[in-house]
């Protein structure tokens, strides 16, 4: 914008003040063109819409147009409130990134089937004192309840709670995982 563009916008916004609704519309039009230039330079990634803070910019001024200072620039004041307008919508869209999944679907991969062989369990179970095997079995591999795995050893509830708790930490401490 040069110095000319500046003092005609000038002129017509304080024309619009005084009630000129003709220039008012030509001032809106004009301002609305540099704002939306403005947006989408700011606006490198998606989730803002530019020509909402266009709107937002142009009706806060259509509020706030009492506030702006005929002897002063008009160009700063506008590029003002859509700057705090552009900061607006940043926040209300937080820090995500919306992306629409048909665009990003082939760059994920298939999910991994993970097995586990019997030769795995059974290198699990080894290292187990009989009484934790026979638990860690019961109720992992086989998929018992503690009440049934406590019926078919004879023993309590709470010893199968205790021998699987014991039996599963030694597991975990034997692969490292703690």
């Amino acid at each position: 914008m040069t110095g000319k563009d500046e003092a005609e916008l000038s002129r017509l916004l304080k024309a619009a003040i005084a009630g000129d609704e003709r220039a008012y519309a030509d001032f809106l039009h004009r301002i609305a063109a540099l704002v939306r230039g403005f947006a989408r330079r700011k606006i490198v990634q998606g989730g803002v819409d530019p020509e909402d803070v266009v709107q937002e910019t142009l009706l806060a001024i259509h509020v706030k147009r009492h506030t702006w200072r005929p002897d002063a620039p008009v160009l700063p004041w506008v590029y003002a409130i859509a700057r705090f307008k552009l900061i607006d919508a940043f926040r209300r869209r937080g820090r995500r990134i919306e992306v629409e999944i048909d665009e990003i679907a082939e760059t994920f991969a298939e999910p991994e089937t993970e097995t586990i062989s019997e030769r795995d369990i059974n290198r699990a179970l080894d290292g187990l004192p009989p009484t934790q095997r026979s638990v860690v079995s019961s109720i992992s591999v086989d998929g018992h309840s503690i009440g049934e795995t406590a019926a078919k050893l004879g023993v309590s509830e709470t010893a199968v709670r205790v021998s699987l708790h014991r039996g599963l930490a030694a597991i975990a401490k034997r692969f490292g995982r703690q």
